[in-house]
């Protein structure tokens, strides 16, 4: 790691991400490399290992930080509302995560890949954010839902987040898939991140 005051270190970093971020809107995972992310930035290729040894520590650095935006979001809930419907709560949560697209674009690679080609100390910052996420919503949730016990929340967090990790590839459907279903003779009725998210969560919370 190069010298430097940790704010200029985080800088860096920053814009970093910032160019991986930018390449991912019009780009693949696949495609996108340190070489790439280069182009956009102030760094060359080697300088860039001096704050990321790999691509995934810096979709991981990126997905840190979309997990932070939904965060500040869910606790803007609960700070501006003293009680919720189950209905009005689906919506929130559901809108949430509608404006969390780049979170749900990187939930749905290959999280194994991502996580190991990361150092551990990259990997325990990124698990602390998911960590901080867990208890934010069982936060909300035992606000909102008091007659679900722990365990009942448990069961409902492990329900609800493995769900949210498959959204994106169902929502964000290419001209090419679309083809191949229609060719195939598969029906399939294309929905938005806002209404798989809130039928969802109306069939998992109960109604009070």
């Amino acid at each position: 790691m190069p010298k430097g005051s940790p704010e200029r270190t985080q800088a860096r970093k920053d814009e970093i991400i910032a160019a991986c971020e930018q390449l991912y809107q019009t780009m693949s995972f696949k495609e996108i490399t340190l070489k790439e992310i280069g182009k956009v930035t102030s760094f060359t290729r080697t300088s860039i290992y001096n704050y990321f040894h790999t691509k995934e520590e810096i979709f991981l650095a990126l997905l840190k930080k979309e997990y932070e935006l939904w965060v500040e979001e869910l606790e803007s809930v609960m700070a501006e509302n003293v009680g919720l419907d189950r209905e009005v709560f689906a919506d929130k949560i559901a809108l949430s995560l509608e404006h969390r697209t780049q979170l749900l674009k990187i939930m749905s690679m290959n999280m194994y890949d991502m996580e190991a080609n990361s150092r551990m100390e990259n990997l325990v910052e990124f698990k602390r954010v998911y960590g901080q996420s867990l208890r934010t919503f069982d936060g909300l949730v035992s606000r909102y839902f008091p007659a679900m016990d722990e365990e009942e929340r448990q069961g409902f967090l492990y329900q609800f987040f493995p769900f949210v990790y498959g959204i994106y590839p169902y929502t964000a459907v290419t001209d090419k898939q679309r083809k191949a279903m229609e060719e195939a003779g598969v029906e399939f009725s294309y929905m938005s991140v806002y209404e798989m998210t809130r039928n969802c969560l109306m069939r998992l919370l109960p109604d009070e």
